[in-house]
């Protein structure tokens, strides 16, 4: 601060310098070009007359010389004139310089922010308890006027030290707390590019991403969110973000996929679930459907029933009928056959792959001995055709096949 009033002392000095300077100097100077003019011109005169009379175009010359000089002798000032025309006194100028300060400095206190600068001089005193208070669970809240400061103070710090993550979040939490999806979104953007391996960064990043009003940003933080998810089954925020985000752009199978994961993983008597199960009615009802449902009815063939062992697990699953990676799968224990069951997009494997987005399917339901996912030899499957799908179906299987 002291460098800035420094400088501005400096220009004051250089200002006053231009103004005095040529006043006191300016008579003396135009007196003094206005002899060299004259002199000047005499002697040039005298030049010409000479080079005149030797051509012989004139004569008479010393009468256009004497001509001449009482020309020179009329426009010399008389005695008495300098002293009327003196340099104007020092103290003369004073007034004009106090004027000339007041009016720069009148001028720099009304448009020349100095009052944003003292608060922002204050912002950064506070800085640590900001800091502190916002990283105290038990301290005393900040308001939306120390928010306010925060993010100031935060952009200050980072100009110094832009590689700080923690800073870069910790701006974009502000953002979203003051409402401002631009500066949210671009800080997250800079922590993201400082740590992509960050997952509480890459989730905050989503969230901002997926909570923008830019269609563009939602189909990147739900691209975000899928590659979050692949990496961490079962991760409740990722979830529940996918799920919003899915959601806000009308995808609602998607969206209601991602809530049926969430009500597997969430604990009995978790408050969450009553909000989840509302969300997963009210995307039904934007749909427009109640719920998607394949039957399937399983029998036994004459050989499966002679061989069909005390103990084992039926696993229904269900394809696309080109990949072998199962979109749903079922689960349940060795019962009595023939079996009625349905399979829905609760089944379905990942939020992204629902049954309801199949038009083609095909099922294929197996015995299993070990009770593993994994085919084992002896186990006893059958599968069905390649079969159309608009939203509700039936098949019916027969078990008649044993894995070698």
């Amino acid at each position: 601060m002291s460098i800035f009033w420094l400088c501005i002392g400096v220009m004051l000095v250089i200002a006053l310098a231009l103004f005095i300077v040529p006043v006191i100097r300016g008579d003396r100077a135009e007196h003094t070009s206005r002899d060299a003019l004259n002199k000047a011109f005499y002697h040039h005169r005298l030049r010409e007359l000479e080079q005149d009379e030797s051509q012989g175009v004139v004569d008479e010359r010393p009468a256009h010389i004497q001509e001449l000089q009482e020309n020179l002798l009329t426009d010399i000032p008389d005695g008495h004139a300098p002293a009327a025309v003196q340099p104007i006194g020092r103290w003369t100028l004073v007034p004009g310089a106090i004027l000339l300060v007041i009016i720069t400095l009148g001028l720099y206190l009304y448009a020349g922010g100095l009052g944003q600068v003292s608060a922002w001089n204050q912002v950064m005193q506070h800085m640590p308890d900001l800091r502190h208070r916002i990283a105290d669970d038990h301290g005393i809240p900040l308001t939306a006027k120390d928010v306010q400061d925060l993010g100031l103070g935060l952009r200050t710090d980072l100009q110094a030290d832009p590689k700080n993550v923690q800073d870069w979040v910790m701006l974009g939490r502000v953002g979203m707390a003051l409402n401002n999806a631009a500066t949210a979104t671009q800080a997250y953007a800079h922590a993201y590019k400082l740590a992509p391996n960050d997952m509480s960064v890459k989730l905050g990043y989503a969230e901002v991403l997926t909570r923008s009003s830019d269609p563009q940003d939602n189909l990147t933080g739900g691209n975000l969110l899928r590659s979050m998810l692949e990496k961490s089954q079962g991760d409740l925020r990722v979830l529940s973000l996918l799920a919003y985000n899915e959601y806000e752009q009308g995808h609602y199978p998607q969206a209601i996929g991602a809530w049926e994961v969430m009500l597997k993983i969430l604990p009995a008597g978790d408050k969450r679930l009553e909000m989840v199960q509302a969300s997963i009615a009210q995307a039904k009802q934007k749909a427009g459907i109640d719920q998607v449902k394949l039957a399937v009815n399983v029998t036994l063939s004459a050989d499966a029933q002679r061989k069909l062992p005390q103990d084992g697990t039926v696993f229904i699953s269900v394809t696309d009928g080109s990949s072998p990676v199962p979109v749903a799968v079922k689960k349940l224990p060795l019962s009595r056959f023939p079996l009625a069951i349905t399979v829905d997009d609760s089944n379905a494997m990942m939020p992204e792959r629902l049954l309801s987005s199949l038009q083609k399917l095909k099922v294929r339901v197996r015995i299993s001995q070990n009770g593993l996912a994994t085919p084992a030899s002896g186990d006893w499957y059958g599968d069905s055709s390649l079969t159309d799908f608009a939203g509700n179906g039936q098949v019916s299987i027969e078990i008649n096949q044993q894995v070698p």
